[in-house]
């Protein structure tokens, strides 16, 4: 379940719990949406701390050598004997 899905979670949860006043016979709807949001909460933490984990960058374990190259280039001046 993404971002998407927690905040969708509460949002239903907080509709449940505030905006309604339905009675069900054998289901307590304010019960149910309290549920909702703890989990939708749940779900946040859990991505957020997921998401934190896999930005961490970690430096390479060989240092990186970058080889000059050199184009040698025979034309008379600048091997030094055409001067």
């Amino acid at each position: 379940m993404g971002l998407g899905g927690c905040i969708i979670l509460i949002a239903v949860g907080a509709i449940l719990t505030f905006a309604t006043d339905w009675d069900m016979q054998g289901v307590n709807l304010d019960l149910v949406g309290i549920i909702l949001i703890v989990v939708g909460l749940i779900g946040v933490a859990t991505f957020s701390s997921v998401a934190k984990r896999r930005r961490v960058v970690v430096p390479p374990t060989t240092p990186v050598i970058e080889e000059e190259r050199h184009h040698s280039r025979r034309d008379g001046y600048s091997d030094g004997y055409g001067v």
